[in-house]
């Protein structure tokens, strides 16, 4: 009996001696899950350690909630358009914990480093996958591909149906963003983007060279009608025009200096520098 008494007192007093010790670090709160071993209710405390430190019974243990902003990222492969046509895209939802005492009462702070908070997988992953589905659903593969304006939108949307999925199911938190990333669409459609790009960017330099071309045209056809007025102002005939510019010619390709000797009709003509 002695033996009895004297281990039951050695629990006792290592149990008032021994504690479990909570300090949390900035942006966290940590929860006290109490677990007395003789007296008492347990369960969760309803006041959070938000700093310092903080002492509980030996059994208990201090749960540690994040309280920042959270990213939780959701992938939508093959999402079903107006136009019947799947788009892949990327989902973001930036949310933070208000009460980690009602969180952890209520809903559990299990985190996984994969899926990220185990309340989300349970109560509000599908609801908002479902609600993104529905948005896109509203609009066609172009719009959702190509103006940025239609994937903002499917945000918004999304952002007020997830203010009311949190609402339904009372998970304590918040979500300030949810952002819609790049939606891209099937390799067959994006191939024949390209294709079509490539197709208006040659006709676009097709057009720009007949342009140059047109305008060669008429500049050759004013400088020709120049060149006849000029002879007939100075009534020159035509093979006299020709001389005069063959003797200018000549003058431009020898004006750097030194002797040049030009063929006409097989016969050397010389030209000399007089500087």
């Amino acid at each position: 009996m002695k033996k009895i008494l004297a281990i039951l007192g050695l629990v006792v007093v290592l149990s008032l001696t021994g504690c479990t010790v909570a300090s949390p670090d900035a942006g966290h709160q940590m929860v006290w899950m109490e677990k007395p071993m003789f007296f008492g209710h347990g369960g969760v405390d309803s006041n959070p350690v938000t700093a310092g430190r903080s002492y509980g019974a030996i059994t208990s243990n201090a749960i540690d909630v994040y309280m920042q902003p959270y990213r939780y990222d959701m992938e939508f492969d093959d999402m079903m358009t107006k136009s019947g046509v799947p788009v892949s895209f990327h989902v973001v939802a930036t949310c933070q914990i208000t009460d980690s005492v009602k969180l952890v009462r209520d809903f559990g702070s299990d985190f996984d480093e994969k899926t990220g908070y185990g309340f989300w997988t349970r109560n509000l992953d599908q609801p908002i996958r479902t609600a993104v589905r529905d948005s896109v659903k509203r609009r066609d593969m172009q719009e959702m591909a190509i103006d940025q304006s239609a994937a903002d939108a499917v945000g918004q949307e999304v952002a007020e149906a997830t203010v009311k999925i949190i609402q339904k199911t009372g998970v304590p938190l918040t979500c300030t963003a949810i952002n819609v990333g790049r939606v891209n669409p099937p390799d067959a459609i994006k191939n024949q983007r390209v294709e079509t790009a490539a197709q208006e960017q040659r006709a676009i330099t097709e057009q720009q060279r007949k342009l140059a071309e047109d305008q060669r045209k008429a500049a050759e056809q004013s400088r020709a009608a120049a060149d006849n007025a000029y002879r007939q102002e100075m009534q020159l005939s035509p093979d006299q025009f020709l001389q005069l510019e063959r003797i200018k010619m000549q003058r431009d390709v020898c004006s750097s200096g030194g002797n040049c000797t030009f063929f006409i009709d097989g016969k050397p003509t010389p030209v000399v520098n007089m500087k």
